[in-house]
């Protein structure tokens, strides 16, 4: 029995890159050129070590998602800083669950989507950019917020929260479109926190300082 599905086709390539990275790695790929053209050693082994980290950061390795009725994965691969009740979310004020996983500039940054179901609304915040492993960074900080409403009229809130050097939130889904558990939607460039609200009654999968992988990892289950 497959238990896993394919949330996106898989890349065509070896090393797939997210395409918001491409101009940067270009950019990094040509000033290594430059200098190693102008015979600057030093500053071409740099050069090269930047455009080598570049890619590596954009990189988005396809991933295989689990089935089953309610779980809710992982949007972002990082470390799981927080996992408990919250008081409310950027939609409501009552009382859920809140997971909130804090990404490294070496982990994956493409974010995907949670739980299948239909975008109810999208909300921009502009803020600040404190280090975004800090609870303040969850109303403080620049962030977009996600409303996915399922079919079972269950909501999930997930919030891409801007870090202290992050400074380019990307989310490619707008209100009203259907999307799959897994499935790509954005990502966050260098270092951030995504938080993720769930109904109170739903099962939580994770501790404090676990480490999750976006798209695979089960955070929780809806009951």
């Amino acid at each position: 029995m497959n238990n896993f599905s394919w949330p996106d086709s898989p890349g065509k390539t070896a090393f797939p890159v997210a395409a918001a990275g491409y101009p940067l790695i270009f950019a990094a790929a040509f000033i290594t050129i430059v200098f190693a053209l102008l015979d600057f050693t030093f500053l071409t082994l740099v050069s090269l070590g930047m455009t080598i980290f570049t890619c590596c950061f954009f990189r988005d390795p396809d991933r295989l998602t689990p089935k089953g009725d309610g779980i809710v994965v992982s949007p972002a691969d990082g470390k799981v800083v927080f996992a408990g009740m919250a008081d409310s979310s950027p939609f409501t004020d009552i009382r859920c669950l809140k997971i909130s996983i804090f990404m490294t500039i070496f982990n994956v940054h493409v974010n995907r989507i949670p739980h299948e179901g239909t975008i109810k609304e999208t909300v921009y915040y502009p803020g600040k950019f404190f280090s975004a492993n800090l609870d303040k960074a969850s109303k403080e900080n620049e962030r977009n917020a996600v409303l996915i409403e399922t079919e079972k009229g269950k909501e999930i809130c997930v919030v891409q929260i801007a870090g202290l050097i992050a400074r380019r939130i990307i989310r490619r889904i707008q209100e009203g479109d259907r999307v799959v558990r897994g499935q790509r939607f954005g990502m966050i460039c260098f270092g951030s926190r995504l938080d993720v609200y769930l109904p109170a009654d739903s099962k939580i999968d994770v501790v404090l300082g676990e480490k999750v992988i976006a798209g695979t990892s089960v955070l929780g289950r809806l009951t």
